[in-house]
């Protein structure tokens, strides 16, 4: 095989075509995770009714603690808050709200999608050899870009009309980043 711009862009593009895919994927399922979130679907909503009232300044790690066992929730704790007469409760996999005046509330229990939850693992995965894997696709994904400069000769090339497209390209992520976030 011939060493060309050409046959280096098709190979590398070929060899990281399902991670290309992958990414693409998860990354547009990470940029709408507000409304789905692949990696926590609600499998599981329990309606619940404390069987007292709940003074708020009585919630500290004991109440929840006890509130965990009570209600056998078999899952780490994140993090708990009181937001107005609401109370808050993240674990791993459960999120917990509690009218602490009426005393009623919501346990959801949640799941990975499969396939699509564990693509988007891809992205926020920082195991040693995944960060050594994602170096060298970022690496291989700037030579797919710049051979990808050479493969068109003629007045469709990059130093005919690419540049422009290219500088597009370059300019509108940054109105994002600098103008608009």
């Amino acid at each position: 095989m011939k060493l060309t711009a050409r046959n280096t862009h098709r190979d590398i593009a070929y060899f990281y075509l399902g991670l290309i895919i992958a990414f693409s994927f998860s990354g547009i399922f990470l940029n709408h995770r507000q409304a789905w979130h692949p990696r926590r679907y609600t499998y599981n909503a329990q309606e619940i009714q404390l069987k007292q009232t709940v003074v708020k300044d009585s919630v500290n790690d004991k109440f929840i603690a006890a509130f965990t066992q009570e209600y056998k929730i078999d899952d780490q704790l994140r993090r708990f808050s009181v937001d107005g007469n609401t109370l808050k409760v993240s674990y791993v996999n459960n999120d917990v709200q509690v009218d602490l005046t009426s005393g009623k509330g919501k346990i959801e229990s949640y799941r990975t999608t499969p396939v699509l939850g564990q693509m988007t693992k891809l992205h926020v995965d920082t195991s040693k050899w995944w960060i050594y894997y994602s170096d060298v696709f970022g690496v291989a994904m700037l030579i797919i870009a710049f051979t990808g400069m050479f493969i068109q000769k003629g007045e469709n090339s990059f130093w005919g009309r690419g540049w422009k497209l290219a500088l597009i390209g370059i300019i509108f992520p940054l109105i994002f980043l600098f103008l608009l976030s």
